[in-house]
């Protein structure tokens, strides 16, 4: 064929490196997609990073980006035993501004909570991420959702922690009771 678009060091056959036609009118996007495809494959098969560069107000800065590494298997921890009646306090002190016993408010109603599918109540929109989950609400579920629920399911709307591990499982065990 063409002879002269073939003598480039980067061109195999008819496409360069970049997986671009020699010869083709390829769009700017399509160019932009393969040359991102190709430099992600690199970093990918090589392990190499990159740099982000100090930048104000940026809280990664001075980090580096890397491919996400393997996360650990997730230990299910089973709560202390707890107590219902301190439960029942805490849940009336710190739950009932955003949760009804009953009925929808900012967040889904807990009757029957126990053994319910994670984001599974009929009647209540739930984030897209935790309605995808494919979670029970267990003691152990409900005790790694009361200390970070953002760690149980990433992208989900519940902005409240209890830090202190009696303090779940007495919630843990109010829940329960709630049939």
């Amino acid at each position: 064929m063409d002879a002269e678009k073939n003598t480039n060091a980067g061109d195999i056959g008819r496409f360069n490196v970049w997986g671009v036609q020699a010869d083709g009118d390829v769009s700017q996007r399509n160019r932009r997609a393969r040359i991102v495809k190709a430099i992600t494959l690199t970093f990918l098969f090589t392990g190499a990073s990159i740099g982000v560069y100090a930048q104000p107000g940026n809280p990664a800065s001075g980090t580096a980006l890397t491919a996400k590494a393997a996360q650990p298997t997730r230990q299910w921890v089973t709560p202390p035993a707890g107590d219902v009646q301190k439960g029942a306090a805490l849940y009336q002190d710190r739950c009932t501004a955003c949760h009804a016993i009953d009925s929808n408010k900012t967040g889904p109603a807990h009757r029957g909570v126990m053994g319910r599918r994670v984001g599974g109540l009929a009647g209540y929109t739930y984030s897209v991420e935790l309605a995808r989950s494919r979670l029970r609400w267990t003691p152990q579920t409900l005790n790694v959702w009361l200390e970070d629920p953002e760690e149980l399911v990433a992208g989900q709307r519940m902005g409240f922690q209890v830090e202190d591990p009696q303090q779940r499982a007495d919630l843990i065990a109010y829940l329960a009771t709630l049939k």
